[in-house]
């Protein structure tokens, strides 16, 4: 504890301790060895896919503890392969992609359908394999807050994948389309016994007033998360919020002084 303090230095107490008021403790599902136990035992979640989900919990040097630390490598899609990869060449070998996140103990490793699909007769077995649908690709000028489905949750299923994901970008012009996009993708994936990961991000340059960022507001985050396990996603990737308030702040939707 001692050298988190030392890491945190000025705020250390304010985030060591602090206690919510608003949401009791008892009330959150914390990660644990017998995650799929409690939380998807009861679901309607098939049997091959809490099998699925098992076989990332219990993979990498996080296994059986209910945490995920999953390697996602789209950046030479989403950024542009020279940029992302120019620091450290090997990767435009997906080969060393996987590699990497083998040796670093990974639940899984999540590509896209060229690099995952390249190698997947020789490490779809070593390690489990999260194909992401969709991409936003970064070469059609001017760019738009846009998500493109790049293959299809068979193509994924036939690659041996445990999992797919996908990206919505909620509160773009183009969001609706990919909610209904990727609900259906995830139905598919779900039927096929496979597991489903959603990033949940937000884009609209209306969430920026002033000097502020709310993109990464906690009520806004928080209802694209809501938006994302209502569509199955069975993980969510979100960023941590950085501050509070967005609804209010842009002057749109529902806003409860408790929030």
């Amino acid at each position: 504890m001692s050298k988190v303090v030392e890491l945190l230095r000025d705020k250390a107490c304010y985030y060591l301790d602090h206690t919510c008021e608003t949401i009791d403790k008892s009330l959150i599902h914390v990660p644990s060895p017998d995650t799929i136990d409690k939380i998807w035992i009861d679901s309607d979640r098939s049997i091959r896919v809490l099998n699925s989900l098992q076989t990332m919990l219990g993979h990498g040097r996080l296994a059986y503890t209910g945490y995920v630390s999953i390697l996602p490598v789209d950046q030479d899609i989403e950024h542009t392969a020279g940029a992302s990869f120019a620091p450290n060449p090997i990767y435009f070998d997906p080969e060393n992609i996987v590699k990497l996140a083998i040796e670093g103990g990974c639940n899984a490793v999540a590509s896209t359908f060229g690099n995952l699909g390249a190698v997947a007769r020789k490490y779809a077995h070593k390690i489990p394999f999260v194909v992401k649908l969709n991409h936003n690709e970064l070469l059609s000028y001017p760019n738009t807050y846009d998500q493109v489905l790049f293959g299809t949750v068979k193509e994924a299923w036939e690659m041996g994948a445990v999992a797919v994901g996908a990206t919505i970008y909620f509160g773009s012009e183009q969001s609706r389309r990919q909610l209904v996009e990727i609900a259906e993708a995830f139905d598919y994936a779900h039927e096929l016994g496979m597991a489903t990961i959603l990033w949940c991000y937000l884009r609209n340059n209306d969430f920026k007033k002033g000097a502020i960022d709310y993109h990464s507001a906690a009520d806004l985050t928080g209802q694209a998360d809501r938006l994302g396990v209502t569509i199955k996603a069975d993980i969510v990737k979100q960023k941590l919020p950085t501050n509070n308030g967005g609804f209010k702040a842009i002057g749109f939707g529902k806003v409860d002084e408790r929030m």
